[in-house]
């Protein structure tokens, strides 16, 4: 016995609406002139890529962060308008951007 069936049971009164259909709309991430910068660093001893530069809001740079965290499976954060991911990762993340078609310019090494 599904959920519907058992509000049918408790509510035989009762008459479902119809459902509405929500649309959703992608999401685009706002594609600046200046190239953003991609550099590495090492804080306590640990390997480090930072992306900053971006011109766009916040909001879609966290989002920006959390897609590449999620297809490099790899920790990291967004702090102070910028995004640091856990270890050297300079090329992956350069090649994300560019098929994004953000320009990104390599800082460092």
């Amino acid at each position: 016995m599904d959920l519907q069936d058992q509000l049918k049971n408790l509510f035989p009164d009762h008459e479902p609406s119809p459902e509405e259909v929500i649309k959703q709309v992608a999401h685009e991430l706002y594609v600046q002139k200046e190239p953003m910068i991609c550099k590495f660093e090492k804080r306590k001893g640990k390997a480090t890529t930072i992306i900053e530069g971006y011109e766009g809001t916040d909001e879609d740079f966290k989002i920006l962060a959390k897609e590449i965290k999620t297809k490099l499976s790899v920790g990291g954060t967004f702090k102070e308008d910028s995004i640091i991911i856990q270890g050297d990762y300079r090329d992956k993340i350069m090649t994300i951007l560019k098929e994004k078609g953000f320009k990104v310019k390599r800082v460092g090494g």
